[in-house]
């Protein structure tokens, strides 16, 4: 079982900028895809971005577009998500994923596709 540890959240004010990371454990990181989510109080958990296990295929939500961007560094273990011109309904506990199954180079932005979840870190923007 891999362990997924997500850092880099905080408390911002509408505009500014932060970037997540997520920490991977295990020798395997490169054979699988990944995905950042997000779930504010009351609302479902949502996929943010999401990206094939080379990095090559990258999917965003609409509501990021333009702000966010994943990557990842296979040689590090690591996944990243900057976030530009954050506002207050990007206000969510950000989970970092790990897709079930490994090899595929695509991207996979649903939930049930993942079965390795991190601990998630809290990302408030005030206006």
């Amino acid at each position: 079982q891999v362990q997924l540890v997500e850092s880099g959240g905080g408390l911002v004010q509408a505009g500014d900028s932060l970037r997540l990371s997520c920490a991977a454990s295990g020798r395997t990181f490169s054979s699988y895809a990944m995905g950042w989510f997000r779930q504010a109080p009351g609302k479902e958990r949502e996929n943010v971005a999401a990206i094939s296990r080379s990095g090559s295929n990258i999917v965003y939500a609409d509501s990021v577009k333009g702000r966010f961007t994943i990557f990842r560094d296979n040689a590090k273990n690591a996944m990243y998500l900057q976030m530009n011109s954050l506002k207050p309904e990007d206000t969510a506990v950000y989970y970092c994923a790990r897709r079930a199954t490994p090899f595929s180079d695509r991207y996979y932005h649903v939930p049930r596709d993942y079965d390795n979840w991190g601990q998630g870190t809290q990302v408030t923007v005030s206006s």
